[in-house]
């Protein structure tokens, strides 16, 4: 079940989100413009815990023997 937020924004803010929404825009609503900034922000989140799991996995001495373009060939097949 969805939930709502409401949240305030400065006029240059609002004026920003309007911009991106409507004909003009690439979304239809501003609630549409915001889950989907969300949606990145977990990607981007997912990545930055991915790549510092692998800091650690240097920091600790644990490697691989293929090199990344061997790890990745294999995926492909």
């Amino acid at each position: 079940m969805a939930s709502s937020l409401n949240l305030s924004l400065t006029e240059e803010l609002r004026s920003f989100v309007d911009s991106r929404i409507g004909d003009a825009g690439v979304y239809a609503t501003p609630s549409e413009y915001v889950r989907d900034l969300i949606r990145r922000d977990m990607v981007a989140q997912g990545t930055v815990a991915h790549i510092l799991s692998g800091v650690d996995d240097i920091r600790h001495g644990r490697f691989a023997e293929e090199s990344i373009l061997d790890i990745a060939a294999e995926s492909e097949n």
